[in-house]
């Protein structure tokens, strides 16, 4: 259940941190109205598919690996990989860079500057961020990863032999 955990706990903090970036959303077609929101924080997928464009400003997190391993001499170690991804619109393309740019980036000082989340999860280096160069207006994409140390599940057979 650990990398579920962390993805929670990745959610609650994402959405604390980034709640007052206020990002712009696609235009009402009916009334034309243009409005801002906060990104939505999803875990391993979108609702559905229409949310590509949809939901848009959004912040997802996707657990892509977990590693459980113990050296020689070593006590066991377990670690996690987890992928954000960054989503916002524009119909301007240097807002909509700047706004993925942005978002990337506070989520960047808050991982740095805390370190561990949930009190049990730790940040391990490096962590690395990208913003999608490719043309995709009025939608623009950046994503960060990120490996986590994970509490580490002991072998209850191992207490038995010893």
């Amino acid at each position: 259940m650990t990398p579920l955990e962390l993805l929670d706990a990745l959610q609650a903090f994402l959405q604390n941190e980034t709640k007052d970036i206020l990002l712009p959303v696609r235009a009402d077609r009916k009334s034309g109205k243009t409005r801002e929101r906060a990104a939505e924080v999803f875990k391993m997928r979108l609702p559905n598919k229409d949310a590509e464009t949809m939901q848009v400003p959004y912040i997802l997190l996707q657990f892509l690996k977990g590693t459980d391993k113990q050296e020689e001499g070593e006590p066991p170690s377990s670690s996690c990989m987890v992928r954000i991804v960054a989503a916002t619109y524009s119909e301007d393309g240097e807002e909509g860079g700047m706004c993925v740019l942005n978002l990337l980036t506070r989520i960047r000082s808050a991982l740095l500057r805390d370190g561990i989340i949930g009190e049990r999860f730790l940040l391990k280096p490096p962590l690395e961020m990208l913003v999608y160069p490719d043309s995709t207006a009025p939608y623009y994409l950046g994503e960060m990863m990120t490996v986590w140390s994970i509490p580490t599940i002991e072998s209850e057979v191992q207490k038995i032999w010893q």
